[in-house]
């Protein structure tokens, strides 16, 4: 083999290198949705309505969890209260009154 030969066969092995990178870069960039992102960067009504909507639903499902959880503490306490434990009763007791106590208006 000639320099030339081996330097053309240089040349070739480090363009195909590179084009199995540039495909690898491309097929990243499509999983990415990069045009995607970008045009939506370039709509600003579209992506504040699109937060808008997300801060919504978001504010929502915050409420309706809690609202869950609340009922199923109330709940476990409501039964604990009946089965009159001496500790958690007492516990429960003084909740109690000082939520009575809130609702007259009187300070605790």
């Amino acid at each position: 083999m000639t320099e030339e030969t081996k330097s053309l066969n240089a040349i070739q092995h480090s363009m195909e290198i590179l084009d199995r990178r540039l495909e690898k870069v491309a097929v990243d960039m499509e999983r990415s949705q990069m045009a995607d992102y970008v045009l939506l960067l370039n709509r600003p009504l579209s992506l504040i309505w699109r937060n808008l909507l997300a801060g919504i639903f978001r504010g929502v499902g915050i409420a309706l969890g809690f609202s869950i959880f609340a009922a199923t503490i109330i709940y476990i306490l409501q039964f604990l209260g009946a089965l009159n434990l001496p500790i958690v009763g007492d516990y429960i007791a003084d909740i109690v009154r000082i939520v009575q106590h809130q609702l007259e208006g009187k300070v605790y």
